[in-house]
């Protein structure tokens, strides 16, 4: 993230390729961010392109970060924080082969939303 703060107008994209249609796959959402995040969740948009589609679907996403307690979730090292959450998408299959892409878009009410380091998107298959 451009000086650790992800604003609006900045949509990380990511595309992949899926040839195997017979396998189930898993997605992952990935989060960096500092301890001085300032709050418990992040609101996402995801903006999901599938091969041969020229329509884009969009689904909205909660990525919980703390307990209620105010405990971070995932992983901590000193100030930094890192999480993996599975994301359940329910417009995708991943059954056409092909090229897919999904964008990412923050949409919390702070903009620039502070403290965000990085963010990632893994799709695997399971297994």
């Amino acid at each position: 993230m451009p000086q650790n703060a992800w604003s609006y107008n900045f949509k990380p994209k990511f595309t992949f390729e899926i040839t195997d249609t017979t396998a189930s796959y898993e997605t992952y959402f990935i989060i960096r961010h500092t301890q001085a995040y300032p709050f418990s969740n992040l609101w996402l948009w995801l903006y999901i392109k599938t091969p041969g589609d020229s329509t884009v679907r969009r689904e909205r996403v909660n990525v919980p970060l703390a307990q209620r307690n105010g405990k971070w979730l995932g992983n901590g090292m000193g100030e930094l924080f890192q999480q993996q959450l599975r994301l359940n998408l329910d417009s995708v299959s991943f059954k056409k082969p092909g090229t897919y892409q999904i964008t990412v878009e923050q949409n919390m009410r702070i903009n620039p939303l502070p403290e965000v380091l990085n963010v990632g998107l893994v799709v695997k298959k399971r297994g």
